[in-house]
């Protein structure tokens, strides 16, 4: 049985520096790439791939921009409240009688905003060049979805390229268990509201991970992300540049997963990484 361990690459982005009084917007500039030269992106590349040819076996490369969902109604009462009484009490209801966050939140109207700030730093680096994501993967959850689809809309037509369809995948979701915000809908409303996602085979009709009194852990997050790893490595051996919508726990979990430090990635706000795989 294959076993693979992760580690990330530093000197790429500016999130790879290891200073906290550097203040990064939700969506840089460049989306973060050090680079500023007009043939930044064909230097990306030349250089992800020289990391790949020269790398010996069973070790490779592969980019990762990862986005967080934008502002959702859960986020709003999250700041109505503040995080205390949110964690303790608020969050186990569906709403309050003014504002609805559960379960599965929609976006606000400032979430959509930000989803399509991201839309516009594709639509400037597209002019620079920039790879397109050869996978994409999204959370099940309805906020980081429509973040999915707001932030390629004109940017990739899902409807009519099938090698860049999104897949929709359960371990990409937000930490689950008694916050009814983390509880996601049907499967069949995915497929009604999502028609051009592609939705994983084992994604079950209902939500049979929730749990209304069991919070899972920052371990599990960070197994199930790793899952996600493994399986984009295993079986994607030619995809270069992966993208990945979903939340701040389960980015925190893949950021855990390869080593790194957590990373308080505010909504609508996007974290690009290069992870090295070795397989043994």
């Amino acid at each position: 049985m294959v076993s693979r361990t992760y580690q990330t690459v530093s000197g790429f982005f500016v999130h790879d520096r290891d200073d906290s009084t550097i203040l990064i917007p939700a969506v840089p500039a460049r989306f973060g790439l050090i680079d500023e030269t007009p043939e930044r992106w064909a230097n990306f590349r030349s250089r992800l791939s020289a990391l790949n040819e020269a790398a010996p076996s069973g070790i490779s490369y592969k980019a990762f921009i990862f986005a967080r969902h934008g502002q959702g109604f859960h986020n709003v009462a999250e700041a109505k409240y503040g995080t205390l009484a949110w964690d303790e009490y608020w969050s186990k209801l569906n709403g309050d009688g003014d504002l609805v966050w559960g379960p599965d939140p929609k976006l606000t109207e400032v979430g959509e905003g930000q989803a399509a700030l991201i839309r516009q730093g594709w639509e400037t680096e597209l002019a620079f060049d920039i790879p397109l994501p050869d996978k994409l993967y999204c959370s099940p959850f309805s906020r980081a979805l429509k973040t999915c689809e707001i932030q390629f809309e004109g940017i990739i037509p899902f409807r009519s390229d099938s090698q860049r369809t999104v897949t929709v995948l359960e371990n990409c979701r937000e930490e689950n268990g008694v916050h009814t915000c983390d509880r996601r809908s049907s499967r069949s409303y995915i497929t009604e509201t999502f028609p051009h996602f592609r939705i994983e085979d084992g994604l079950t009709e209902e939500d049979e991970l929730w749990h209304p009194d069991i919070r899972e852990t920052k371990s599990q997050i960070a197994e199930r992300a790793k899952n996600v790893l493994d399986s984009i490595f295993d079986t994607e051996a030619s995809a270069q540049f992966i993208s990945i919508t979903g939340h701040g726990g389960i980015i925190n979990g893949f950021l855990t997963a390869v080593g790194r430090k957590v990373y308080t990635l505010p909504t609508g706000g996007v974290l690009p990484i290069v992870i090295e795989c070795r397989a043994t």
